[in-house]
């Protein structure tokens, strides 16, 4: 390793924007093996499939139908 390094020419971190952040949610045993199931068929890590879906609802506004009646 290098003593000193020039950082003079560095620009911006360009992906820092999509860095993620670790949290804990509480999620069904349903929905988790919805999502397993998924990641199965499809090859992804269903903690990317399910942040690609939570991703799409924020992108496109969509909203939980709630009724508490």
């Amino acid at each position: 390793m290098r003593k000193q390094y020039d950082f003079s020419k560095a620009g911006p971190n360009l992906y820092a924007r999509r860095l993620k952040k670790t949290v804990t949610i509480r999620i069904d045993d349903s929905s988790l093996d919805y999502f397993k199931r998924m990641a199965e068929e499809s090859g992804i890590p269903y903690q990317t499939l399910i942040n690609m879906y939570l991703r799409d609802c924020a992108a496109t506004g969509r909203k939980l139908n709630i009724d508490w009646n």
